[in-house]
């Protein structure tokens, strides 16, 4: 397998990984093992904790020593993701719980919307009019999937607490983004303990009791797996594709978890279902096209010139391909003697 098909395979792995955590957190929570809340907080504590590990290795063999931890001022972010990392995996978890595991999936990516929408009108960032008609469909898909029914036009209390995670989750990525330079092992750490502590403490509060010890250890797992190794895959195929083309392929994460709520909790959705899910794959195509493309035309240039180092006389034969705002070019060498 080739250096980009393994990257491409870590980064579907990614996907997969993330995906299974819904079934399977419905599943426990169903058999009445573990309360939500306590859920979330185990799940996080589980990818912090492993993730904990995984960076002390990699600091203790050098793997990686060059990259930069956290400071003093990105405090006011980190603190920010933590909280919104306890509140986001515990509305999440409240909505696994009440509304079936095949609806959270998709309903995961109005993540996507709100991550757009707020770094649009916080930090101003462009978005293309593809990603604004992709923006439009999940919103739509998203909508479908809340009425409970044609009869009742109100949301499912089940999809509010979903699309509420989302909206935390989409203030956290914009905050992860202001420290995204810094070691992502460490972020990933960071976000685990802090947030999965924060996590069971409101369990407590809320007077949810610890489970025994083997779900603990079995959400712990889980929790490594589905957060830890899927944001370690991510960042592994990351380093081979780059981060859109990595993101682009990740974001058939709600499809894996569609096919494993089917699988796992036997799930038969109702036919509005089904139209959502037909909104959210073209939305999901459209803004793969996007990522890929970078979210701009490409213009190809041609030309011609020469010039000399040393002794020798370079021919240059050049075909630019220029993505707005970035400018790729390649290039072939002749060189003659003289």
């Amino acid at each position: 397998m080739t250096g980009k098909k393994t990257a491409v395979f870590f980064a579907l792995l990614a996907a997969a990984l993330y995906a299974v955590n819904i079934p399977l957190s419905k599943l426990l929570e169903e058999s009445g093992a573990v309360t939500p809340a306590m859920l979330a907080g185990l799940l996080y504590c589980g990818a912090g904790v492993g993730m904990a590990a995984v960076f002390c290795f990699k600091r203790i063999s050098g793997i990686n020593r060059e990259e930069k931890l956290l400071c003093r001022k990105d405090l006011p972010y980190t603190v920010a993701m933590v909280l919104l990392d306890i509140a986001a995996p515990v509305l999440l978890m409240f909505g696994v719980a009440n509304t079936a595991s095949a609806n959270v999936s998709l309903l995961n990516n109005f993540e996507i919307v709100a991550t757009s929408l707020i770094a649009f009108t916080v930090f101003r960032e462009k978005i293309s009019p593809r990603m604004w008609a992709a923006i439009a469909l999940v919103v739509a898909a998203s909508v479908i999937l809340g009425f409970e029914s044609a009869d009742a036009f109100r949301f499912s209390r089940g999809s509010v607490y979903v699309l509420l995670a989302c909206l935390c989750w989409g203030v956290e990525n914009n905050c992860t983004r202001k420290i995204s330079d810094k070691s992502p092992q460490e972020i990933v750490m960071i976000k685990g303990i802090f947030s999965g502590a924060g996590g069971v403490a409101v369990a407590f509060i809320a007077g949810e009791g610890l489970p025994e010890l083997w779900c603990v250890c079995a959400v712990m797992l889980l929790g490594f797996v589905a957060y830890g190794l899927s944001i370690s895959f991510y960042i592994t195929a990351q380093k081979s594709i780059g981060a859109a083309k990595t993101s682009a392929f990740y974001s058939v994460a709600p499809f894996f978890g569609v096919g494993f709520s089917f699988v796992l909790v036997g799930e038969r959705p109702e036919p509005q279902f089904y139209l959502a899910l037909a909104a959210m794959a073209v939305s999901t195509v459209i803004m793969v096209r996007d990522t890929l493309s970078g979210g701009a035309e490409s213009r190809v240039y041609c030309h011609t010139h020469t010039h000399r180092h040393g002794g020798t006389v370079h021919s240059h034969e050049h075909r630019h391909i220029a993505f707005s705002p970035f400018h790729i070019h390649f290039h072939s060498h002749t060189g003659t003697k003289i």
